[in-house]
């Protein structure tokens, strides 16, 4: 056997031309899994952290009815109280108060729909808050707001504007107050871009009559996106939050999750058609190679190697190539996704001319996408590749180990 590994070595070297021809099929094909491999993680975490991001969060508690119906009566009430429990329960990273009202908003006569938002600011600007990365001078206080970016170029509201806000208060009452804009905010949350006046949570409770109260309770947990199910539920048993509804992330917007599954299928679509494409120029390459060189087997058929150990060397031949050209192609794959997942890629440059973000299902990606692998990426394309260049090689060996010796010379 270790003979036969010595000359299948040695004959790899003998047809400079084919063998670089068969390494450079087997490595693209790998570099090629690798890269869309990057890619389809690097959009995965991508969407995932835009649906678990600052708006929705991991779950998510509201007062029962009030997804239904919206109304500012159905707050949560005893709010600091019921945060403190909250807070105390394992595995929740953080839990955000927050206020959403439903308001008209005026800078001179004519008034717009919008939403105001009342958040915990402090909090809110910490990582995955609706306010990360805000420096503290442009952050909401007091009667200063922030209004969103769309709704300040539609209704032309400046920094600097007044605002006149009016709604209804948790207990019935008119709402109604006089707001600064102290900034324009763009956030990947859609609907405040489009609606939003962001302020402090007590200038919202202050506003609306919702003195220690909240419309939603926003959980982000210490695990991962598929813990969110079990965190709702640990969540919904603490004993001040029982007569609450606590729902995780999947069943607030079912929508969301079928683009989770969706983006999960398509990726293994794109898989697949990669990897039969590759594999077609894998196969293709080593059945020329392995009929290119019927003479010469059929001469060594000729000067007494048995059949099988002729497919053996062949298949020992392709084995090589296949193991070679993976490792050539993992190399150069890895290289090219780590490049790409330390530039990024622009998603901008995925949307229309003059857009620098793509909205999808009230959602806005913004920035890049970083590609990038898992040790396990690899696996799939070197067994793949493999088992496709030892079967291509497979056939054709085993039909010239039967032809008889001068047939196989004369093909």
């Amino acid at each position: 056997m270790i003979s036969t590994l010595r000359i299948a070595w040695r004959n790899l070297g003998r047809n400079t031309r084919r063998t670089l021809l068969a390494l450079s099929a087997i490595a693209v094909a790998q570099l090629a899994v690798l890269a869309v491999e990057g890619l389809m993680n690097g959009m995965t975490v991508s969407i995932m952290s835009s649906l678990t991001g600052p708006m929705v969060g991991h779950a998510q508690i509201h007062a029962p009815l009030w997804r239904e119906e919206q109304s500012p009566d159905l707050a949560i009430d005893r709010l600091e109280e019921r945060l403190a429990a909250v807070r105390a329960t394992e595995g929740v990273a953080a839990a955000l108060p927050r206020i959403y009202a439903p308001a008209l908003v005026a800078r001179e006569v004519d008034g717009r729909a919008a939403l105001v938002v009342g958040l915990d600011v402090l909090r809110e600007s910490e990582a995955g808050g609706m306010l990360e990365g805000l420096p503290a001078e442009g952050r909401p206080h007091d009667r200063t707001a922030l209004v969103g970016a769309e709704l300040a170029r539609a209704a032309g509201i400046h920094v600097g504007d007044e605002l006149a806000v009016v709604g209804q208060g948790a207990d019935g009452s008119m709402a109604n107050d006089l707001l600064v804009v102290g900034g324009i905010l763009s956030t990947p949350v859609e609907m405040v871009n489009r609606m939003g006046v962001v302020v402090s949570l007590e200038t919202a409770q202050e506003i609306f009559v919702m003195e220690d109260m909240a419309t939603e309770i926003t959980l982000f947990g210490t695990g991962s996106i598929e813990d969110a199910g079990s965190l709702a539920s640990r969540v919904a048993h603490v004993p001040e939050v029982e007569e609450l509804e606590t729902l995780p992330w999947s069943e607030l917007n079912p929508e969301l999750a079928g683009i989770r599954d969706i983006t999960g299928l398509y990726g293994i679509v794109v898989m697949f058609v990669v990897f039969i494409a590759a594999a077609a120029g894998v196969a293709n390459t080593m059945l020329m190679a392995t009929y290119e060189r019927r003479r010469e087997l059929g001469m060594m058929l000729s000067v007494g190697v048995g059949p099988g150990r002729l497919v053996t060397l062949i298949v020992l031949e392709a084995l090589m190539l296949g193991i070679l050209g993976v490792i050539i192609g993992s190399a150069l794959g890895l290289l090219l996704v780590t490049y790409q997942g330390h530039v990024g890629i622009q998603l901008a440059d995925m949307g229309s001319a003059g857009n620098e973000s793509i909205s999808f299902y009230g959602l806005t990606f913004m920035g890049a996408l970083h590609p990038f692998l898992e040790p396990a990426d690899v696996v799939p394309g070197f067994v793949g590749v493999i088992v496709v260049s030892v079967l291509a090689a497979l056939g054709p060996a085993i039909g010239t180990s039967r032809l008889e010796p001068m047939e196989a010379m004369r093909s």
